[in-house]
């Protein structure tokens, strides 16, 4: 059924059962709309890549800025994220921030000049240059309510949100309880897109934007409906295409409704950045974007807090566990005297798992290292295990997911040290 169609009340159909149908039809609707709507394409920032109207309104930009500048050369030169917008000290990467702001405006001229002309203004008064360096004390909320943690799969920074721990009244009364703490949180998280900022190369053919992640389980929507509409005015006013994606998780029931009702003002642009994961999918759609030992722990990936300060993590394998099926990982080729490390995770997990030792040598035990164990949908942490073999052999991994018709994601890596001499 069509959004437009009324539902068809069919004999002894109640005008209660009618509502339902015909909001179900709108979940139907709008989810079927959110699932297709992950077609965004970048802009390549690339010269040879602009039709001939976007050249000559980039142009136009440019001679337009450039009729206003002063001609005092001790005047202080235009600059928009360290990038020198004007003069002789303006490149290739000018071109970029100055597309953004004409994408921003379906490159009308004058709306972008308009924009960029408030964006100088605002990032003036509100001191944004110099935020990055400032200390707001948040501390407890740095890698929980908005952060930065690793890349997606072609390089975007990635910016998770999740504004869930603000449901325990006495959180959100110290963080938004009064003005000023509002105004010092926003100021907050403009410094943490700021620091996003700072990771883009801003150049032609680059990565020019990053990823966010938004969670909305637990999320106190009216209480943090001021808060949230002021975020989402100063990013849209200031911070002009600098998202490439939106990847909404744990998405509640009733979203889709939200959604359906929200569309019509949203451009078709704007949509096509959107994706959905309901609970309980969120580690398959990640996997997506995200490779699983840059995903966070908590929404099944093998990446935790502090891991990415130590350089590059180690590559983690995939694989896929059908509904019905049991899956072995072995891991060959171990000395004696070897010591095994692992880490393995499943979306979703909700099945069994246990870890043995097989040595080579014919008549030896096969020795359990963990005992078969049921792992709850709920868990949020990978498995993590060392062992040390005594003897040549394999360790066998088993995922049990026969008690299951669903098809889950999993990934796993390990490490292996071969014995000191």
């Amino acid at each position: 059924m069509s959004m437009e169609q009324s539902p068809i009340l069919q004999p002894g159909t109640s005008p209660k059962q009618a509502k339902r149908s015909l909001m179900s039809s709108l979940m139907e609707a709008a989810a079927t709309t959110l699932q297709r709507s992950s077609s965004f394409k970048e802009d390549s920032y690339l010269a040879s890549n602009l039709k001939a109207g976007e050249q000559k309104a980039l142009q136009e930009l440019k001679n337009l800025l450039l009729s206003e500048s002063p001609s005092n050369s001790s005047s202080k030169p235009l600059t928009m994220w360290g990038v020198p917008l004007l003069g002789a000290a303006a490149d290739e990467r000018a071109d970029v921030v100055l597309l953004k702001f004409l994408r921003a405006r379906d490159f009308n001229v004058a709306q972008a000049h308009a924009m960029l002309a408030r964006c100088v203004e605002w990032r003036e008064e509100f001191g944004a240059d110099g935020v990055v360096e400032e200390e707001l004390g948040f501390k407890e909320l740095e890698g929980v309510v908005a952060y930065m943690h690793g890349w997606d799969r072609a390089g975007h920074p990635v910016c998770y949100n999740a504004y869930g721990v603000f449901k325990d009244r006495e959180m959100y009364d110290r963080v938004f309880g009064d003005g000023e703490k509002l105004k010092k949180f926003l100021r907050w998280r403009v410094q943490v897109m700021e620091r996003g900022v700072r990771l883009l190369q801003l150049r032609p053919g680059g990565i020019n934007s990053i990823i966010q992640v938004t969670d909305l389980k637990d999320m106190p929507k009216r209480e943090l409906r001021v808060a949230s509409n002021q975020i989402l005015s100063l990013f849209q006013d200031n911070y002009p295409e600098m998202v490439a994606r939106k990847v909404f998780i744990n998405v509640p029931w009733y979203f889709s409704m939200l959604y359906a009702m929200i569309s019509p003002f949203l451009t078709e642009r704007t949509k096509s950045k959107f994706v959905i994961a309901r609970e309980g999918n969120v580690a398959e759609t990640l996997y997506k974007f995200i490779r699983p030992e840059f995903v966070p722990v908590q929404y099944g990936g093998l990446s935790r807090p502090g891991d990415l300060q130590n350089g590059p993590p180690k590559p983690a394998s995939e694989f896929t566990i059908k509904g019905g099926e049991k899956v072995n990982l072995e891991i060959d080729g171990i000395e004696a005297g070897a010591s095994i490390t692992w880490d393995i995770v499943v979306g979703g997990w909700d099945l069994d798992y246990s870890a043995e030792y097989v040595p080579n040598e014919e008549g030896s035990y096969t020795i359990q290292v963990e005992k078969m164990r049921r792992i709850p949908a709920t868990a949020e942490e990978p498995i993590h295990n060392v062992f040390t073999s005594k003897e040549v052999g394999k360790m066998v991994l088993s995922i049990d997911n026969t008690s299951s018709r669903r098809r889950k994601v999993a990934a796993y890596r390990y490490f292996v040290r071969k014995p000191s001499v």
